[in-house]
């Protein structure tokens, strides 16, 4: 990401944070004008054009998109008026934020823990994610298919989040696309995602006690991705973005055969 996407990206954030009332249609307002620019280059480039002045870059917004509701137009002109890096940052920006308001949409809802479920979902069924990773067939129908199902079983702010996200991959596979949302909701939640995979289902107080650990070690509060891997044989290993804490007894079996065969 280029510094000029950074900044934009913080612009945006900030334009976000300090809306009032965001609802879920807002979110899907975002999404549908994510869509709109990653289907049409020409006006993504015309948006993202830094030496188009910014009167004529807002009052494309106001033309072509002149049908959203205030808040997400709003949204969508602040966007435009930002400096990006490339027309594809800026429409990875604008699915940010449309990722972010509904994420603040239903503040109550378990969307981390929820988008983190699809993927596991995703994982389990190859055939599933090779329907939905395919670039043959609508990206419409695809999104249908993930709303049917996961209708009844999450949050609607999941569903929206999962359905669109897939719609429009860029070059990203499925699973890719659920973890960044999963990333950018807890990021917005001023949450650090930690992965942790363990042999057997750990207790409540041994996972409260995982939970302060990697809070005291990160300096946020930790949302917990808990997953039994058999194969971990003991011990746990846990992801937490880049950094990996692997204390399994697999880990530590392959450094012994390393050390016996070098």
């Amino acid at each position: 990401m280029g510094s000029a996407t950074t900044q934009a990206t913080v612009a945006t954030v900030d334009a976000l944070a300090a809306a009032g009332g965001v609802t879920l249609d807002d979110s899907r307002e975002l999404f549908d004008a994510a869509h709109a620019l990653s289907d049409s280059p020409q006006l993504a480039s015309a948006l993202a054009d830094a030496a188009a002045p910014e009167q004529a870059r807002t009052q494309l917004v106001a033309t072509v998109f002149g049908g959203l509701g205030e808040t997400s137009r709003s949204l969508l002109t602040t966007a435009v008026q930002q400096r990006w890096s490339s027309p594809a940052d800026l429409v990875d920006g604008v699915e940010e934020l449309a990722v972010r308001a509904a994420s603040i949409a239903a503040a109550s809802a378990d969307v981390e823990g929820e988008l983190f479920g699809v993927s596991r979902l995703v994982a389990a069924n190859p055939s599933l994610e090779l329907a939905l990773g395919s670039r043959l067939g609508e990206s419409a129908k695809k999104g249908e298919l993930v709303e049917s199902l996961l209708r009844g079983k999450v949050s609607e702010a999941t569903i929206l989040i999962a359905s669109r996200v897939i719609q429009q991959p860029r070059e990203r596979r499925v699973r890719q696309l659920l973890s960044r949302a999963e990333r950018l909701v807890s990021q917005q939640r001023g949450r650090a995602v930690a992965t942790v995979y363990s042999a057997t289902t750990l207790t409540e107080e041994q996972t409260e006690r995982l939970r302060r650990s990697l809070a005291a070690r990160t300096g946020r509060d930790v949302s917990l991705n808990l997953v039994v891997e058999p194969t971990v044989i003991g011990g746990i290993r846990v992801e937490v973005g880049d950094d990996v804490i692997d204390a399994t007894v697999s880990s530590r079996l392959g450094e012994l055969r390393q050390r016996l065969a070098g």
